[in-house]
């Protein structure tokens, strides 16, 4: 009796090529009928799996720097941040905008960008629209809705260290001689950071928290702009933190000195 092989397997493979070319074909002809932006999108996903994502300023007001990848290639840390990492900051960074720009007069008032060391969020105390009371770290309404609902978002992402800075324009006066400019950008800081604490952030989170005075303008921006009034709260990159901290030169060890 004449014995058969075997061969029902063969088409499946012959099946899985033709799907395989099938869904190759599609995707080539969903390409072509892109327009440039997207196109463009796709090629820097591809080129490097970050750069879709930091290719610019995500926010309210654009950044200076056009190339926000290009910046974190030249400080060293691009390679350092993880895709969730950046993912993270993204979607930050487009709830903020739209939660903001619901309220009138916050596309002015809030600046949210992507640095090398995380996500920026500088909140600008402006005369039309202040977040402070004059000469005063106590919050206008305004004001408080705004870090409110900054601490809501950075609420739900634990992982991230929070720096709070506190800046003021060259040409400030205070209504009060004891409360310096020092003074002033150091208490708002403090503001808002209770602030934050008080509405859902974690205490841990908050890892430093200072005041400029009128010593750090905006760049490109003179020392008495008004828009130097500001409070800036940064999201540190965890992993661009641990990475410094174990970069940081060991102290010497100290041989005792001889009797």
């Amino acid at each position: 009796m004449k014995k058969h092989g075997h061969h029902g397997g063969a088409w499946k493979v012959a099946y899985a090529d033709f799907v395989t070319a099938m869904m190759a074909l599609f995707l080539v002809l969903w390409l072509t009928s892109q327009d440039t932006k997207i196109k463009e999108a796709v090629e820097r996903a591809f080129r490097n799996p970050f750069s879709a994502v930091t290719k610019e300023s995500t926010g309210i007001i654009p950044s200076s720097s056009k190339d926000a990848s290009a910046t974190y290639k030249q400080q060293g840390n691009f390679q350092s941040v993880s895709a969730v990492e950046m993912e993270t900051m993204r979607r930050i960074s487009e709830d903020l905008s739209k939660i903001l720009q619901q309220q009138e007069d916050a596309d002015k008032s809030v600046q949210v960008e992507l640095t090398p060391d995380g996500l920026k969020v500088n909140v600008f105390d402006q005369s039309h629209k202040p977040i402070f009371e004059p000469d005063s770290d106590n919050f206008t309404q305004y004001g408080g809705w705004v870090f409110s609902t900054l601490a809501w978002e950075i609420s739900r992402y634990k992982t991230f260290k929070v720096e709070l800075e506190g800046h003021t324009e060259a040409n400030a006066q205070s209504g009060r001689e004891a409360k310096s400019k020092w003074e002033l950008s150091t208490d708002r800081a403090n503001a808002a950071r209770r602030k934050l604490i008080q509405n859902g952030v974690a205490t841990g989170q908050v890892c430093k928290v200072s005041g400029y005075a009128d010593t750090d303008p905006m760049p490109g921006l003179p020392v008495t702009a008004e828009v130097n009034r500001r409070v800036t709260v940064l999201l540190k990159l965890k992993e661009s933190i641990s990475n410094l901290s174990a970069a940081a030169p060991e102290e010497p060890a100290h041989e005792p000195h001889p009797n």
